[in-house]
């Protein structure tokens, strides 16, 4: 399955681009009011947005970097979380200033842009770097599957919660998990490369001091 994430996150990146380009065609436009019809007012669902809250993502945050550094001893693991969600967010709001997208107009009181959706992007990374760490913790196939499904299943939910209360057009939380999910992935491959390395110089420095 791993094999696929990579080429699907090139997929992504790019579906990110044709949104970026197209998002004031009609055709976008369309399904953006069709979705905010049919999600808006969503009560429960829009309560869903807690979870990707920047107190709930630093928050969790924080307590997978204890963990990575009290129990693991993985300061590469501890980086991966900084790049992943710490720079992603910066990211995030560096697009928004850039793209300037206004806020869609049911939606009052909120000053910073629309695109892309920060709950959708960040929530996806804070989500997925918890769920790598987690899984990579477990020997349990099973056990990877349900947590890597539960990640799925909260970052996708906390993205439609962005339509539900109005903060978002569909487009935007769309927009935000295709660039949460590439970025994701680039820091998991450098991450992954580094792990390799690092464990062929220790077996390499093994076999120097204990020869055959």
């Amino acid at each position: 399955m791993r094999h696929l994430f990579y080429p699907l996150a090139i997929a992504t990146l790019l579906g990110f681009f044709a949104i970026l380009v197209n998002y004031p065609e009609k055709a976008i436009v369309q399904i953006d009011q069709q979705a905010a019809e049919l999600l808006g007012g969503q009560k429960l669902l829009d309560s869903m947005s807690i979870i990707g809250e920047p107190w709930m993502i630093a928050g969790v945050s924080l307590a997978l970097l204890v963990y990575l550094w009290l129990f693991r001893k993985n300061y590469r693991g501890m980086l991966f979380v900084f790049l992943a969600v710490g720079l992603g967010n910066v990211l995030n709001q560096l697009m928004k200033e850039w793209f300037e997208r206004p806020r869609p107009d049911l939606q009052h009181g909120l000053e910073s842009f629309s695109f892309p959706s920060n709950h959708a992007m960040v929530g996806l990374l804070y989500l997925f770097t918890l769920a790598y760490f987690l899984s990579e913790a477990s020997t349990s196939r099973k056990i990877k599957a349900i947590i890597w499904l539960a990640a799925v299943a909260l970052s996708v939910l906390v993205a439609l919660s962005r339509v539900a209360g109005g903060e978002h057009y569909f487009s935007d939380i769309t927009a935000g998990l295709f660039a949460g999910y590439a970025w994701f992935v680039a820091i998991a491959v450098w991450y992954e490369l580094r792990e390799r390395q690092f464990r062929k110089r220790a077996a390499e420095r093994e076999k120097e001091e204990f020869p055959e």
